[in-house]
């Protein structure tokens, strides 16, 4: 991947203060850039010699291959027709980087599979520094990406889209997720926000979604928040809505 220019890099598109435009990348994103670079720790320090570390490890990689796969074609799936229906072409260069990715994400399987088949020793270190290796480039590629997308991709949408149907374009690909997709990206996405985009997000789900779905989302994500941003987000939720579990 080419690294965009410096001006390039840290340029954002201008939008005013009173009101900001819906942006459907920056949750997501926030996600896949937390998962993403836990990943990235976890394999830098895991002890190859133990067993149940080393599988746990490689585990993790394959589910971020997993993530990746699936953001990539809801991208693809949805956001990408949206621009080429009144913007033809706009896509087409980020489209493939999607395919170069789907080419790493592939690599980094048999990365993973080779570590797994390395015998005890330094064939299994080397086998891991490859990894780690491998990954690090493809975190630090998928960075520049999403920072990409945000930018120009977000020029092309809001110029050529209300934010009323941005938030049902967005709504479109959050009702195509399967229950568990769904919340394996709100694990992620929920404590990588700041705490008044939390609540914003939640708050919604409370309004619209049945009780059962937000007490799930909500025991998914509280082991990865602090014990301050937890009573942040308990605290703007309205209690009369709330798990009876909360309020206790």
């Amino acid at each position: 991947m080419k690294l965009p220019s410096e001006a390039k890099l840290f340029t954002a598109p201008a939008t005013t203060a009173a009101a900001p435009r819906v942006d459907i990348y920056a949750g997501i994103h926030k996600a896949m850039r937390a998962m993403m670079m836990d990943t990235l720790h976890a394999v830098g320090r895991m002890d190859v010699h133990d067993g149940a570390e080393l599988h746990a490890a490689c585990e993790r990689v394959l589910e971020l291959g997993d993530a990746c796969t699936g953001h990539l074609e809801h991208e693809n799936g949805f956001i990408h027709p949206a621009m080429e229906a009144r913007r033809p072409g706009s896509s087409r260069h980020v489209a493939g980087e999607h395919a170069e990715h789907l080419a790493a994400i592939a690599e980094l399987r048999r990365a993973v599979s080779g570590l797994c088949a390395a015998s005890r020793g330094p064939a299994r270190e080397q086998a891991a520094l490859a990894l780690y290796r491998k990954l690090a480039l493809f975190v630090a590629e998928n960075f520049v990406h999403m920072h990409a997308e945000e930018i120009e991709h977000n020029q092309v949408l809001w110029a050529c889209y209300g934010d009323d149907e941005l938030q049902a374009l967005e709504g479109r690909i959050v009702a195509s997720l399967p229950p568990a997709e769904n919340l394996m990206y709100l694990r992620w996405m929920v404590p990588a926000m700041a705490p008044a985009e939390r609540a914003a997000l939640l708050a919604g789900m409370q309004a619209a979604a049945p009780a059962p779905v937000l007490a799930a989302v909500l025991d998914t994500v509280q082991p990865h928040l602090s014990q301050r941003d937890w009573a942040k987000l308990s605290s703007a939720l309205a209690p009369a809505r709330m798990p009876a579990w909360i309020v206790a």
